[in-house]
């Protein structure tokens, strides 16, 4: 039987054990509370893995076209900002 493949996000849960800086780990306590540390983590591990499959697949591009227009940035930079201003439910920074 083959092995399942699954996507970042996707799959059933399993369990890993990692290690934290005591301050960060309490401060991911304090901001979510102890039941919603996993689901804090795991969407900021998928955020950083998404990340940098972006940034590998920008490098690509630049390898085999060249540089990205300026004019090009400035339009991604816009939709990025426009996106990012719809997560309202970020809070400020402490």
């Amino acid at each position: 039987m083959a092995e399942s493949v699954y996507n970042i996000g996707d799959g059933p849960a399993v369990r890993v054990s990692l290690s934290l800086p005591e301050g960060t780990a309490t401060a991911i306590r304090d901001r979510v509370g102890k039941r919603e540390f996993s689901a804090f983590v795991t969407a900021a591990v998928e955020r950083e893995l998404r990340g940098r499959i972006l940034d590998e697949y920008l490098a690509d591009y630049v390898h085999r076209n060249g540089p990205i227009p300026a004019e090009d940035q400035e339009r991604a930079r816009k939709v990025f900002g426009e996106v990012f201003a719809e997560e309202s439910e970020w809070p400020a920074a402490s």
